[in-house]
């Protein structure tokens, strides 16, 4: 009896007791797959540093979603504390003394509600604009004018806590620098994304390097730039001084703006072809690197742009420098001088009638083209050449540094895919 027993229990299981088997453990795996999925994203939304510059703010219509990626020239980390010097030696950017709270780079990305192309428009940082409440200045002021403001405020109420002095400046600046954005352009912006110097150089790394392409080699000490021609991949440290040079191209400081763009379209592309998405490894880690540098508006339900963001990834992203009509000078500083009604019609050509245009802030005043303030030379003075749509690549310069004009006016090009003398591997080959 005991040995038919042992051998009844050697029996083979059953095909219906195997498939029951494997759909518990199919089940139990979809569950704690789900369970990975959700904490990741609650870990993501409550640790990376949520603003309220946007609370009360107008939306786009129609599922359109305007953002407003901003970079900092700041050698300081969220709470003003200075970048470690290793930190410093890596980035090639000098002190944390240098730099301040400007936002020297400005993109605003339109994404379709639906589901159709999506435009990225640079905003050159030394366009002279309305700043409400300080006039007429660069806009890359706004961030820093408005958090010095707010600080001294503060100060004088007798605050003197230094975190909270820093957080509720900062606060001021990004509302500022939004409001002052918003203006210009004529339309909403829906959330927003601030990075610092140090971002750019955590992010590649996160990613494990960012894919970019060159049409010939450059070599430049100060910002420390020393790559050959073709598309090659970039780490931390070589895609932050990619994005810096200025030094040794034909525009000077105005041709940084198409290697922010190239940047920024490497890096979408390696989020999608590492598989970044799908692997948690790769997921944490990136959610660990924008912890560190990335400010975000709060109430941006950021697991639905990662999904988005996949299809951006395509290359179907078209980029745009807006136009500046020439050069002038305010107050001994080199400035753009431009047209805020043809920039506010070219942006609504592009993006077209899905969006609203949101009301001037109070205080704020029109920047048409050859107006100046005290100091401000007139656009007879500034250098022939001045852009056009799609052909202009004002970009962000340094502190103190002198606007090069282009040499020559040029035609203007697609603002889509370029044919590039070499392959960018579905990255736009730059100078």
């Amino acid at each position: 009896m005991s040995a038919q027993r042992r051998k009844t229990s050697r029996r083979k299981p059953s095909p219906r007791r195997i498939g029951r088997t494997l759909l518990i453990t199919g089940c139990a795996l979809t569950v704690m797959a789900g369970g990975t999925a959700w904490y990741v994203y609650r870990d993501l939304v409550s640790s990376i540093g949520s603003s309220k510059a946007l609370e009360g703010a107008e939306k786009s219509a129609h599922g359109d979603a305007n953002i407003l990626l901003m970079g900092l020239d700041s050698r300081r980390d969220q709470n003003g504390d200075p970048l470690p010097d290793e930190v410093l030696d890596k980035l090639h950017a000098g002190s944390s003394d240098i730099g301040g709270y400007n936002a020297n780079t400005m993109i605003l990305l339109h994404v379709p509600g639906d589901g159709s192309r999506a435009k990225a428009f640079s905003i050159p940082r030394d366009d002279f604009v309305a700043i409400p409440g300080h006039g007429k200045d660069k806009i890359k002021k706004a961030y820093g004018l408005a958090k010095s403001a707010r600080e001294d405020q503060l100060a004088a109420q007798g605050v003197k806590d230094r975190r909270r002095l820093e957080r509720e400046g900062r606060e001021a600046g990004r509302r500022a620098q939004i409001d002052t954005v918003r203006n210009f352009l004529g339309v909403p912006v829906d959330h927003f994304a601030e990075l610092n110097l140090a971002g750019f150089y955590h992010l590649a790394n996160a990613l494990g390097g960012v894919p970019v392409c060159l049409n010939k080699p450059v070599k430049d000490r100060w910002s420390g730039a020393d790559f050959p021609a073709g598309r090659q991949e970039l780490d931390g440290r070589q895609s932050l001084a990619f994005v810096r040079q200025r030094h040794g191209l034909t525009m000077g400081d105005l041709d940084r703006t198409k290697r922010q763009q190239a940047f920024l379209a490497g890096a979408t592309q390696k989020l999608n072809t590492a598989g970044t998405f799908t692997d948690p490894v790769k997921l944490v880690k990136l959610i660990d690197t924008a912890k560190q540098d990335v400010v975000t508006d709060a109430g941006w339900d950021l697991l639905s742009f990662v999904k988005q963001a996949k299809n951006l990834s395509g290359g179907e992203v078209q980029f745009t420098t807006l136009p500046v009509e020439g050069f002038g000078r305010n107050h001994g500083e080199d400035i753009n001088v431009v047209d805020d009604m043809k920039i506010k019609r070219l942006i609504a050509e592009q993006i077209g009638p899905q969006t609203t245009a949101t009301p001037s802030a109070p205080g704020a005043t029109s920047s048409s083209a050859g107006a100046s303030s005290p100091g401000a030379s007139s656009p007879g003075a500034s250098s022939p050449g001045a852009s056009s749509p799609g052909a202009s690549s004002p970009g962000a310069s340094s502190p103190g540094s002198s606007a090069v004009p282009p040499p020559a006016a040029e035609p203007p090009q697609p603002s889509g895919p370029q044919k590039d003398s070499i392959d960018g591997g579905g990255v736009p080959c730059v100078d």
